[in-house]
């Protein structure tokens, strides 16, 4: 370990608390992002082969061959239709249970969006973070030029405004993976919420009842 605490002195020298700090925020980023990976996978979001279809089966008025399907699927979203099938082909359509599936696909989604949050408030507080890094580091630069004097060393202002501008670099170099990764993260869990939608809506209306009510 002593090893690790060299280094982490080697950068608290170097770029000082706030570059310490970024490293520290940068590790556990890193460990969310890997953990959001893995619950997404296991989860498998966007693998929804079977779900899909069950859902055309049952659009199609096969129930038994719908029922299969979703027997045969491990996705998270699988228990959401099953209940949305509970109440079988005559009563599918009840506005109870419609809402009911409806909060319980909402509630799948909010365990899988546990910890987006903390990803886009790091992707905006690191640049800041790096900033306030910069405005310390160029303040002791110019408090050192000034105790100086007449005997100005070049050398001391350059090394002193490059040191500050590495808690700069340090911030933008957390927060835009991390932002990528985000958006990413977004992007997967809104298409997910679109295929929700719309299969459940075809499950509680499926194209012979929607006929019917049309023809009506």
């Amino acid at each position: 370990m002593m090893w690790l605490h060299d280094a982490l002195l080697g950068v608290l020298d170097l770029g000082g608390p706030v570059v310490l700090l970024l490293l520290c925020v940068s590790v556990l980023t890193a460990a969310l992002v890997l953990y959001k990976i893995w619950q997404y996978r296991t989860a498998r979001v966007g693998r929804h082969a079977h779900l899909s279809a069950a859902v055309t089966a049952w659009d199609h008025g096969d129930h038994d061959a719908a029922l299969r399907q979703l027997e045969s699927s491990r996705s998270y979203l699988a228990p959401v239709f099953r209940l949305a099938l509970a109440a079988g082909p005559g009563t599918a359509a009840d506005a109870a249970l419609s809402d009911r599936a409806d909060a319980e696909a909402e509630d799948c989604f909010a365990r899988l969006e546990r910890g987006l949050g903390a990803l886009d408030m790091v992707s905006q507080l690191a640049p800041l973070m790096g900033l306030f890094g910069t405005v310390i580091g160029m303040i002791e630069a110019f408090q050192k030029l000034q105790t100086a004097g007449s005997s100005v060393d070049p050398a001391l202002l350059a090394g002193g405004i490059w040191v500050a501008l590495l808690t700069t670099a340090a911030g933008l170099a957390v927060a835009m993976p991390t932002s990528l990764v985000l958006s990413w993260l977004t992007a997967r869990m809104q298409r997910e919420r679109v295929f929700a939608n719309r299969a459940l809506r075809v499950l509680f209306c499926p194209s012979e009842q929607a006929e019917a009510s049309h023809g009506g």
